[in-house]
């Protein structure tokens, strides 16, 4: 299973394998002085990947390290540009320290959204530190490994006609274009996904996020991809809005299970790449 560390909100357990899973949006903590600030609490967390960190549970016995922030995204989004660029220019989106909700919401009382400095100090008490810990693991693994596969865990509603039309696909592999990794890595986890009854796109309308295009490297051994799974492939997820009453819905094992075997697949074949790979 490896080492486990744990610093309050940051969560780094170290594995052997050539595979580091990170997670930046399944946290749910809001500190209080800035839960006081919200519209409501559920908001605040209305969308977090629910339920990835449990989904990839196995990853650990595969060998893989994790890091992961309990901090819910709305505090601030360590999955995007710290300068504030967006990641999607000319698409809707959410800032580094989101002000609305996916849908549109705002999730801040009238005057209380964070402003220059107070963005700045979420910049440097949590976000610099999740990016630390990804920086330092991916170290230790290159130390170990020729070459290593970061692997960026996400979800997402199925619909939110504010980012894009129609239903979402069940599996959406982003590599930046092609950028992040190698091209036959993307294709092995291509011919797992497309092995089942759940729909694949890649580099859709999610082509990696921060983590994805900042630290994949191929040509210096870290391939990066990113995994953004519509909730109804792990989830029975409400069809139509969703409210306090029916989001997040609860955790499903046997829900889960077919979409869990297709990720260890993936995970098993991305630890196998990265094997095959000589300095």
């Amino acid at each position: 299973m490896g080492d486990e560390a744990a610093v309050s909100w940051l969560t780094v357990r170290r594995g052997s394998a050539p595979l580091l899973l990170t997670m930046p949006h399944t946290g749910t903590d809001l500190p209080p002085a800035i839960e006081a600030t919200l519209v409501s609490s559920w908001l605040g967390r209305k969308d977090t990947d629910w339920w990835i960190d449990r989904l990839y549970a196995f990853a650990g016995n595969l060998g893989a390290s994790v890091v992961r922030t309990a901090l819910s995204r709305t505090v601030i989004d360590t999955n995007r540009d710290p300068s504030g660029a967006s990641l999607y220019p000319g698409l809707a989106t959410t800032e580094l320290c989101p002000t609305t909700s996916f849908d549109g919401e705002p999730l801040y009382r009238a005057g209380t959204a964070p402003d220059a400095a107070g963005i700045a100090a979420r910049r440097r008490a949590f976000f610099e530190p999740y990016h630390r810990a990804i920086e330092e693991e991916i170290g230790r693994l290159r130390t170990r490994h020729p070459a290593i596969v970061v692997y960026d865990c996400h979800s997402i509603r199925s619909r939110i006609p504010r980012l894009f039309s129609g239903t979402l696909p069940n599996l959406n592999i982003g590599s930046f274009g092609g950028a992040s990794c190698a091209p036959q890595l993307t294709r092995r986890i291509e011919q797992l996904c497309d092995g089942g009854d759940f729909s694949r796109v890649t580099n859709g309308r999610f082509k990696g996020g921060y983590t994805t295009r900042h630290y994949g490297r191929p040509q210096h051994g870290v391939h990066a991809v990113q995994m953004e799974l519509a909730c109804r492939g792990y989830l029975r997820e409400p069809q139509g809005e969703v409210n306090p009453a029916n989001w997040p819905c609860p955790w499903d094992e046997v829900c889960a299970a077919p979409m869990r075997a297709v990720l260890e697949r993936v995970l098993t074949a991305c630890i196998g790449f990265a094997s095959e790979l000589k300095a």
